[in-house]
């Protein structure tokens, strides 16, 4: 395994730790928000699934884009 190979796969994993973290906190904030306006719940749920995608596109791309610059 190369130096380039090593960062690349340290890349990736810092992307998956980070989209981890990042639907973490949209799911826990989520639930904080439906908690308080329980008659809000379908738009917060639409928006937490909307987010959620696209923190997970993102950190998609960054992996591929790490695994591609080895």
């Amino acid at each position: 395994m190369t130096p380039i190979t090593g960062i690349a796969a340290i890349g990736a994993g810092l992307a998956a730790i980070g989209a981890g973290i990042g639907i973490g906190l949209i799911g826990g904030n989520a639930m904080q928000a439906i908690a308080r306006q329980p008659e809000a719940t379908g738009d917060i749920r639409t928006n937490m699934i909307i987010m959620a995608a696209l923190v997970e596109g993102a950190a998609i791309i960054a992996m591929i884009l790490s695994l591609l610059m080895k």
